[in-house]
């Protein structure tokens, strides 16, 4: 609902905000920084977070006899809530809107995190088999198409099309060259604090979290607190 909705990106604004405070030079952070977790179970999937303006948007998909089926849990999937319905022919009605470009403001950018839950090889396989009838989306500089959940290999990144990215983990290692197909590293928010975005975070948290962000900004690469 539209409450949770919020919550996500008031949770991912919030620990932007304080630990950015820690920088020399802060920067301005909006709704573009922000991710709508989940965003399938939202009312209107895409809808709600783009009308927002939000800059990333997450879709869970499984492969289902050849389909790309949008859902978090296995057993409770909807076959008709593919990921060209819910998400792609969104994304191509909105460029015709645009002029081409994903929203009005042409400055701003679109990142499709698309998270593999069955088996990484086949399910992205399938999917850069969608994607390519998709070409007013994957040629479009506006948009970003990252893959999470279940990946293959990272020695093996660099065998996919350059509009395919990944998001990794924060706290491994990356190869020069496994960093070049990195779009964005996450962490689990809960492996570093139990804060939940209610009266100050603790500064022990506080120092750890501001520690990561400086480390991931410094390979020049965004940070998910999922």
């Amino acid at each position: 609902n539209h409450t949770t909705f919020m919550k996500f990106f008031l949770l991912m604004f919030c620990v932007i905000t304080v630990c950015s405070n820690a920088a020399t030079q802060p920067t301005q952070y909006s709704v573009a920084n922000a991710h709508a977790h989940n965003d399938y179970n939202q009312l209107r999937p895409f809808y709600q977070a783009y009308e927002k303006k939000f800059g990333s948007i997450e879709a869970d998909i499984h492969l289902r006899n050849g389909v790309l089926v949008v859902g978090h849990d296995s057993d409770k999937l909807v076959m008709a809530n593919t990921l060209e319905k819910l998400y792609l022919d969104p994304i191509v009605q909105a460029l015709q809107q645009n002029g081409g470009f994903i929203y009005g403001d042409r400055s701003r950018q679109l990142q499709l995190l698309v998270d593999l839950k069955t088996e990484p090889i086949t399910t992205l396989n399938r999917l850069i088999r969608v994607l390519l009838q998709y070409p007013s989306i994957i040629q479009n500089e506006t948009i970003k198409i990252v893959i999470t959940g279940n990946k293959p290999p990272e020695e093996s990144f660099m065998e996919y099309p350059a509009f395919i990215l990944f998001d990794c983990d924060a706290g491994k290692s990356h190869s020069k060259k496994a960093l070049t197909k990195i779009a964005m590293l996450s962490e689990n928010f809960e492996d570093y604090s139990k804060w939940d975005g209610n009266a100050a975070m603790p500064d022990s948290a506080k120092r750890v979290i501001t520690a990561m962000i400086k480390r991931v900004h410094q390979l020049r690469k965004p940070i998910r607190f999922y």
